[in-house]
């Protein structure tokens, strides 16, 4: 676990690494716990985890169908999904009590919206034009707002955030690297998966993880 930066901001940066992802989900309520003390300050988390498919609050029967490997039941927002190593989680520890420049204290879906354009503004500065939520069409009859990162049609990162005394916890996964494996056996945010994309797909070429992580914490710096 290492120290990334302590901005001018009062947000902190810390990379986890490859990480359980129950023991990541310890150590985000360990450290929300020390925020709302005031005993840490709030805190922005990278890491990535082996294979696993979370249970969000909102998973509906049928969104895991062939899923092998493990699964977990968590409290954030949004359906089924999948974290791996081919990923970049972001973890947002974030004090809503507290206003800001962007949005009014305790709105989450403010909060939602910036973390989105966090993402939005670091694929920017690799090439990649994409939005945040936008309005889904997975049929002529059916039409759904879905909250993630998008590239025209296809997703490429997805958020849930979870909130407990007004703090934030859960966030976001980017798909970074093309792992055929991912999403397979599942309906990732109730999608088809073949709906999900990655950078690496998309430039048909590797990003470097570091650089990545530094254009994040950028726009996390400016936005959020």
């Amino acid at each position: 676990m290492n120290d990334l930066k302590l901005s001018t901001s009062g947000i902190h940066f810390e990379d986890w690494g490859l990480i359980d992802y129950q023991k990541s989900l310890m150590d985000q309520l360990e450290l929300l716990q020390k925020v709302s003390e005031g005993a840490a300050m709030p805190t922005v988390v990278f890491c990535s985890h082996p294979p696993i498919v979370t249970l969000g609050r909102a998973t509906q029967a049928g969104d895991v169908f062939g899923w092998k490997g493990a699964t977990l039941e968590v409290s954030r927002g949004g359906r089924a999904t999948y974290h791996g190593p081919s990923q970049i989680v972001m973890y947002a520890i974030i004090d809503l009590n507290q206003p800001h420049p962007r949005r009014g204290s305790r709105e989450i879906v403010g909060f939602l919206r910036d973390f989105e354009l966090c993402i939005v503004e670091a694929l920017k500065d690799f090439g990649i034009e994409a939005q945040g939520k936008s309005l889904f069409k997975h049929s002529e009859a059916q039409a759904t707002e879905e909250t993630g990162v998008w590239v025209d049609r296809q997703k490429i990162a997805s958020l849930g955030i979870a909130v407990k005394k007004w703090i934030t916890y859960h966030g976001a996964a980017l798909n970074l690297e093309n792992d055929l494996k991912a999403f397979q056996g599942l309906k990732p945010c109730g999608l088809d998966s073949q709906t999900m994309t990655s950078v690496e797909k998309i430039l048909g070429r590797p990003v470097p993880r570091d650089d990545m992580m530094d254009s994040l914490r950028d726009k996390v710096l400016k936005y959020l």
